[in-house]
């Protein structure tokens, strides 16, 4: 890479340089890393563990509590250990390996959410041929295209914004390496860049958006038809949840890619956008998930009381012995 000659590290400026605020934002996100790490490590074992959820909808459940736990840790470890090693310096080989995760790891959650708004229109508007659509050879063609598509996604954006000349500053207005804030510092002409980032970015983007706004069309439509509120109810439950999550996750993150980067915009609106999409959405995916299931809800209650029961029962045991 040309660049890496002329600029060896970027400085983050994610955070004020204030003491007090950075241990507050360290002990703040460190809280929403763990609690995301906790809450989809709670979804992918209540769900391998139990046989009523092996479903097609739990599956790909499972799949993006799996994603999130990766999405996070391509920028939080990095960020907490900066903060607390008072540095916010990162190399230009990991600020890349950094942006190309993000950027990956993301373009997969479009595609993934687009392949459960699939899920659940194939379950509302066609119930009769769901267990048929949605065997598991046609789950795991859908879980690894989404996959194979984001990493090709992410490595065409990578190559192009690595390939750029950064010789006239080196501080990114942000607390990890992403695509916007590395435009705007580089010295090269960026416009085939942004280009790229809004028509590439866009299509596949906006395709997953469209397809799981196609797909809510249909379902919402499919629901109105049914006459018992007991049974619109139990349809629009099962959707609410992706619902929000969908509506989080693409309204923060096409605020940030799908707009030019040479836009004025304040310091700390292009700072907080992306803690939206990058910090909060994958903590609050699995509490929006399991607080409106009441299948899930269930099934963990049941399984809490289970292993409660044999502790309560080992211990019995060892007094007695």
């Amino acid at each position: 890479m040309k660049n890496q000659s002329v600029v060896k590290e970027f400085i983050l400026l994610g955070f004020p340089d204030v003491p007090s605020i950075k241990m507050t934002i360290f002990v703040l996100f460190l809280v929403f890393y763990v609690s995301t790490l906790i809450g989809n490590m709670l979804i992918i074992i209540t769900t391998a563990i139990n046989s009523q959820l092996h479903t097609p909808m739990y599956f790909f459940l499972s799949n993006l509590s799996f994603l999130e736990i990766l999405y996070i840790s391509a920028t939080i470890p990095k960020m907490l250990v900066n903060v607390l090693l008072k540095s916010s310096s990162i190399s230009f080989m990991v600020c890349a390996a950094q942006t190309f995760l993000f950027i990956a790891l993301g373009s997969i959650e479009c595609t993934l959410l687009a392949v459960m708004a699939y899920d659940r229109y194939v379950a509302i508007c066609n119930p009769l041929q769901y267990i048929v659509v949605m065997d598991i050879t046609s789950c795991l063609s859908l879980v690894c295209s989404s996959w194979v598509s984001g990493f090709l996604n992410s490595m065409v954006h990578t190559i192009l914004t690595f390939h750029l000349h950064f010789c006239s500053s080196n501080k990114l207005n942000q607390f990890f390496c992403d695509i916007p804030p590395l435009l705007k510092v580089s010295c090269s002409n960026t416009a085939i860049n942004e280009l790229v980032l809004f028509i590439v970015g866009g299509i596949y983007g906006l395709g997953s958006f469209i397809t799981t706004l196609i797909s809510y069309l249909h379902i919402i439509s499919t629901i109105l038809k049914i006459k018992s509120k007991e049974g619109q109810r139990k349809a629009f439950s099962t959707c609410a949840s992706h619902l929000i999550v969908v509506t989080l996750f693409f309204g923060t993150s096409f605020s940030a890619y799908l707009k030019p980067t040479t836009k004025e915009e304040s310091q700390e609106q292009e700072k907080l956008v992306p803690v939206f999409y990058a910090v909060i959405t994958p903590t609050l995916n699995p509490i929006i998930y399991t607080l409106r299931n009441k299948e899930f809800n269930n099934v963990l209650r049941k399984m809490c009381r289970t292993i409660f029961a044999d502790n309560m029962y080992s211990n019995k045991e060892i007094k007695r012995s």
